[in-house]
């Protein structure tokens, strides 16, 4: 089984939720989000995303895109996450780590090459935003080659017909972008996904995982009750923006403002169950 697989079956087994925390890549540089990622899973993210830097995020709000924008002016590349995630492989080998971005970047690194790098790295997933369904072949038979998953993203205005096609050559977990919009601007209700959440799981056996707009515990923990995982980026990038100084430079007690946040939204997704 794969990390992801392996990860939520033990969530399963346990009745939990999970917690997917997101950091971008070298934001706000190499070693700060390098000891964000190393302290995420002793905070409780059961899984990671790593943003890949780009110059034209079109499905990120203002945050997201704030944090590229530091991470490009630290020179980051693709390559650097790759690296992040080598470097931490040498200490962590069970929690599973999802790159999220674009596929231009990849395109240009080349998709075989990437995939096997990624591979090597120890990357078990990729999140592609702007690659569709009809566009897979681009990458997908060179992920599966190398063992990761291809995740894919629903949306509220996934239809019927559209969500059985987007599920076939999807693998890890199904990500549904509970909004219509970009990311970090609102989030759906719990009637909203009460009514979505079902309609997927009619259709596949994957977790779901739901993103887009969720930022406090108590968010988490309404996910949680009906999909499998909570997916929470935009706010803890924010406490991060926050926790710079005037240079861009994280103050002394920026990682630890940040994954003390983590710890709180990990109690909201692995509690809320215990208490319905």
């Amino acid at each position: 089984m794969s990390r992801i697989s392996t990860r939520f079956a033990t969530l399963k087994r346990e009745g939990r939720g999970a917690l997917i925390s997101f950091i971008e890549a070298w934001d706000p540089d190499a070693a700060t989000s390098m000891a964000l990622l190393r302290g995420m899973p002793c905070a409780g993210a059961d899984l990671i995303e790593i943003g890949m830097p780009f110059t034209d995020p079109m499905a990120d709000g203002p945050t997201v895109q704030a944090a590229g924008k530091r991470a490009l002016k630290m020179g980051a590349k693709l390559a650097s996450a790759l690296t992040m995630v080598r470097d931490f492989r040498r200490e962590n080998d069970a929690t599973p780590i999802v790159l999220m971005g674009y596929l231009n970047p990849i395109l240009s690194y080349g998709p075989e090459c990437f995939c096997a790098d990624a591979a090597d790295a120890g990357v078990d997933g990729l999140i592609v935003v702007d690659l569709p369904p009809e566009e897979a072949e681009l990458l997908a038979p060179f992920a599966n080659a190398r063992g990761i998953d291809l995740i894919r993203l629903v949306a509220p205005t996934t239809d019927d017909a559209r969500l059985k096609y987007v599920l076939e050559g999807c693998s890890g977990f199904v990500y549904y972008v509970s909004i219509a919009g970009i990311t970090g601007t609102r989030t759906a209700t719990a009637e909203q996904l009460a009514e979505a959440i079902p309609r997927i799981r009619r259709l596949t056996d994957l977790p779901i995982a739901v993103g887009f707009g969720v930022r406090t515990p108590a968010q988490v923990a309404e996910v949680v009750r009906v999909a499998d995982a909570a997916v929470v980026a935009s706010a803890l990038l924010d406490t991060l923006a926050t926790n710079l100084d005037l240079l861009g430079r994280p103050t002394p007690d920026a990682v630890r403002k940040v994954l003390d946040q983590v710890r709180t939204l990990a109690e909201g997704a692995h509690r809320a169950r215990v208490q319905l």
